[in-house]
């Protein structure tokens, strides 16, 4: 688990926008979690700047908005093997 950033807003169709912070960039389909390490939702696309990306989560929860202003982290995705 590492920290993503701060949730900056919630859009019209839904999506949290995080502002990320330091080296990490997640990726497509990662898992993001909330301070108490409940999934919140995942991410869905990362835009802007190379020296300091944005993040859009698709939201989980019922009241995103609740999220804006919190930190939010992200959880590598599960792997599925393929035979």
């Amino acid at each position: 688990m590492r920290r993503i950033g701060k949730v900056l807003h919630v859009c019209r169709s839904g999506e949290v926008i995080v502002r990320a912070e330091g080296d990490l960039v997640p990726r497509i389909g990662d898992r993001v979690l909330d301070p108490d390490l409940r999934q919140v939702g995942v991410v869905i696309d990362v835009f802007g700047p190379v020296a300091s990306p944005y993040v859009a989560v698709r939201p989980l929860v019922d009241d995103p908005s609740r999220l804006v202003g919190r930190v939010l982290y992200v959880g590598r995705r599960r792997r599925r093997w393929r035979n």
